[in-house]
C-alpha cells in the first residue's frame, strides 16, 4: 500500500514547483515509510510514498515505461491480486517485464486495454497514469473504494492525493466549508456522501468510476455498478459458487513478500477468513497462520448484551484459534489507550470518526505492525449478506431514511438553533436519502418485500460500508500497515447481491446461505454464533473521559464548536452518566460516550485544519 499525489496544469511549468508536489506526498509519509519518489515534465507531477509489499527491488515509483512513441508514467496505491494472471496474458500479446511487481503489470494492461483496462482487475487500487504524448491523466478506483482518492480543480490546476490531507498541503487547495460540508459533518457523519470531500474545494472519485482530465477538461464516470439481476441458481449451487469464490478471493489475498496475518474476532466473517487463510498456509507449507485479536480492560465485568454486542468475543477467539491451530497473539487496550489516541484518529481519517471504534483500531493496528505488514480482516460481509440488524428489523425496513440512522432528532438536539438554520440537517439527509434510492437497480417482478430489501442491501454496500473502509484504511495505514479485505472481491459482491433474501436467511437464519458455504471450515458453534460487531468498550471510565473532553470544550470560550452546540442539552446527558439511554445514534455502537468523542473530534478539527467557514 502507498500514498499517491499529483499537480497537472496547463498554464504553468510545474518543474519549478516541485517542492509543491513533494509536500503533497510528505503529509501521507505514514502510507509509505519505505521509499519515495517524485516525477515531473512541464506539465504534469507525481509524487508517491511507498509500503514494500511485492518486489521491494522491482517496484519502486513513479514508474515509467515507453510503448511506441508514447512514454506512460504511473502513481499506484494498491494491490493487484490476480497480477500473475494478467502478467501471463500480457507476456502473451507481445509485452515484456523488468520487474516482478504489481505495478508494471498494471501500467502494462492500460498500455493494452487502455481505459478498458480496469475491467481486467481484481484488487484494491487509486492509480493515476500520465500520457506524454497527448497530455491526458487516467485515474480510477477500485469497485468498492477500498483504497481512497481524492481530487481538487481549481484556477487551472488539477491536484490529487490519496488522502485529503495530501491535498490541503498544496498552496491552491483552501480549506473552507459550507453548509453542505458542515451538513455532512453533523448530520451523516461518520459517514458520507460519496464523491463529496467535505471541504469546498475537495472532492472524492467514487468507488467503480474513472477519471480523465485533458487540455478539453475533465470527464469521469462509473465503469462498474452494481446490477439487477434475476438470481437463477439453486441453493446448492449458490452454496457452492459462494464457497469457491470465497476460497479464491482469501487465498489470492495472500500474497505478499512480507508477513501476513489475520484480524481475527471470533465471529463468522473473520474466522471463515482465518480458516481459508490457515489451510493454504499449511498448503504453501508457510507454517502456521498468525492471528490477532482486541479486547478491552474489564470487559467480562462490564459487559452486558445490548441487542448488537450480543456476547464477549475472547472466548470464541479461543476456540477459533485453538481449532485453526493460529499462533494468537491478543491485544488488551484500556480507557488511557482510547483517549490519548482520539486525536492522532482524527489526523490520521482528516474528518471526525467512529470515536472508540476509530482509536482501538488505531492502536492494534500498531501492535499488529511491530510483526507483521499485510493484514486480512472480515468487513464487507454482513453488508453483502445482510448481516446487519436493520436487514430484520421492522422499524429500520419501514424508515424513510439511511437504517443506521435512525434518530436524526435526538442526535440534532445537541446542535445550536443557529446551526440547525444554517445547515438544515433534515432537509439534507432527506434529499441526501433520496438521492441514494434513486440509484438502485431494481428487477421488474420483485416483491415489495424484495424491493425493499434490495434498497437496504445498495444503501448497505454504497452508503454504510464506505464509512468502514475508510476507517479501516485510515487507521492500518497510519500505522503503516495493509489490511486487505476479501468479502470486498467484485466478483463475490455481484453475485451475492442478487440472491433471493429468503436464499440468503436461509432456513431463516441470518446470513445463512454464508454459514452454509462455510460447513467444514469452522466448528458448528461457531457457524451458528449470533452477530457482535468489531467491540466497543463498555468501561464507564471511557463514557467519563469522553464527558471530561465534553465539558472542556463547553467551558472553553475560543472553542470554535462550541457556537455550534445546544450546551444546556449536553451538559443534560453528561449528567445523565454512562447507564442512561444507549441507543447508537449512528450505526450499532455510537452512544453518548462516542457522540461526545465525536464532539471533541470535530472541535480539533476545526482548530487543527484552520477550518474556514463559509
Amino acid at each position: 500500500m502507498c500514498g499517491i499525489a499529483g499537480w497537472i496544469d496547463y498554464q504553468r511549468n510545474v518543474v519549478r514547483e516541485q517542492r509543491n508536489i513533494e509536500a503533497m506526498a510528505q503529509a501521507m509519509t505514514c502510507r509509505g515509510p519505505d521509499g519515495s519518489g517524485t516525477w515531473v515534465s512541464p506539465h504534469a507531477g507525481l509524487a508517491h510514498r511507498r509500503l514494500v509489499v511485492i518486489d521491494p527491488e522491482g517496484g519502486m515509483q513513479p514508474m515509467s515505461r515507453r510503448w511506441g512513441d508514447t512514454v506512460y508514467t504511473i502513481v499506484y496505491n494498491g494491490e493487484l491480486y490476480n497480477f500473475q494472471d494478467l502478467r501471463e496474458e500480457l507476456k502473451s500479446r507481445g509485452h515484456q517485464f523488468q520487474s516482478r511487481s504489481d505495478t508494471e503489470v498494471l501500467l502494462t494492461a492500460y498500455i493494452e486495454w487502455g481505459e478498458e483496462a480496469v475491467q481486467h482487475l481484481n484488487g484494491i487500487f487509486a492509480f493515476a497514469i500520465w500520457n506524454s504524448k497527448n497530455e491526458t491523466l487516467y485515474m480510477a478506483r477500485d469497485r468498492l473504494g477500498v483504497k481512497p482518492l481524492f481530487y481538487a480543480e481549481k484556477h487551472g490546476h488539477f491536484l490529487f492525493a490519496s488522502e485529503i490531507k495530501g491535498l490541503l498541503a498544496h498552496p491552491a487547495v483552501s480549506r473552507r466549508v459550507g453548509a453542505d460540508g458542515l451538513a455532512e459533518i453533523f448530520a451523516l457523519g461518520p459517514s458520507r456522501t460519496p464523491g463529496h470531500g467535505v471541504f469546498q474545494d475537495i472532492h472524492e472519485l467514487r468507488s467503480g468510476y474513472h477519471l480523465r482530465h485533458s487540455r478539453r477538461g475533465t470527464r469521469k464516470g462509473p465503469y462498474w455498478q452494481l446490477t439487477a439481476a434475476p438470481h437463477e441458481d439453486d441453493v446448492d449451487t449458490t452454496t457452492a459458487r459462494i464457497r469457491d469464490l470465497l476460497q479464491d478471493a482469501i487465498t489470492r489475498q495472500l500474497v505478499a513478500d512480507v508477513p501476513v496475518v489475520t484480524l481475527l474476532s471470533g465471529g463468522l466473517d473473520s474466522s471463515i477468513v482465518s480458516s481459508v487463510a490457515a489451510a493454504a498456509f499449511r498448503a504453501q507449507k508457510r507454517g502456521p497462520l498468525t492471528t490477532y485479536s482486541i479486547d478491552f480492560k474489564d470487559m467480562e465485568r462490564y459487559f452486558t448484551d445490548n441487542g448488537f454486542q450480543t456476547n464477549m468475543d475472547a472466548p470464541w477467539v479461543e476456540r477459533v484459534s485453538e481449532y485453526l491451530g493460529t499462533r494468537h497473539i491478543r491485544v488488551e487496550l484500556d480507557t488511557p489507550d482510547l483517549d490519548a489516541n482520539l486525536l492522532p484518529a482524527l489526523r490520521a481519517r482528516d474528518l471526525p470518526g467512529h470515536a472508540d471504534v476509530d482509536t482501538s483500531l488505531l492502536v492494534f493496528a500498531g501492535h499488529i505492525k511491530k510483526h507483521a505488514t499485510v493484514g486480512l480482516s472480515g468487513e464487507a460481509a454482513d453488508e453483502i449478506f445482510g448481516g446487519y440488524p436493520w436487514f430484520h428489523r421492522g422499524d429500520a425496513l419501514s424508515a424513510d431514511t439511511f437504517p443506521w440512522s435512525l434518530r436524526l432528532k435526538d442526535r440534532v438536539s445537541v446542535l445550536s438553533p443557529g446551526l440547525l438554520e444554517h445547515i438544515k440537517p433534515f432537509d439534507y439527509v432527506a434529499q441526501r436519502y433520496h438521492d441514494a434510492l434513486a440509484e438502485v437497480p431494481h428487477t421488474m417482478d420483485e416483491t415489495p418485500e424484495a424491493h425493499r430489501i434490495r434498497e437496504i442491501s445498495y444503501l448497505s454496500i454504497t452508503r454504510f460500508l464506505p464509512t468502514l473502509l475508510d476507517r479501516k484504511d485510515r487507521m492500518t495505514m497510519a500505522q503503516s500497515l495493509e489490511v486487505r479485505v476479501p468479502f470486498c472481491d467484485h466478483r463475490l459482491v455481484d453475485y451475492v447481491f442478487n440472491i433471493p433474501w429468503e436464499m440468503k436467511n436461509y432456513q431463516g437464519v441470518a446470513k445463512g446461505i454464508l454459514r452454509r458455504a462455510a460447513h467444514g471450515w469452522l466448528p458448528d458453534e461457531v457457524l451458528m454464533r449470533r452477530k457482535s460487531p468489531y467491540p466497543s468498550t463498555p468501561n464507564p471510565s471511557y463514557f467519563r473521559a469522553m464527558a471530561d473532553r465534553m465539558s472542556a470544550v463547553l467551558e472553553d470560550f475560543d472553542s470554535p464548536l462550541r457556537p455550534f452546540l445546544n450546551r444546556d442539552r449536553i451538559r443534560q446527558v453528561v449528567e445523565a452518566g454512562p447507564q442512561a439511554d444507549q441507543i447508537p445514534w449512528f450505526g450499532q455502537l455510537m452512544g453518548n460516550a462516542q457522540l461526545f468523542a465525536f464532539l471533541a473530534q470535530t472541535d480539533a478539527w476545526l482548530r487543527e485544519y484552520r477550518i474556514e467557514l463559509v
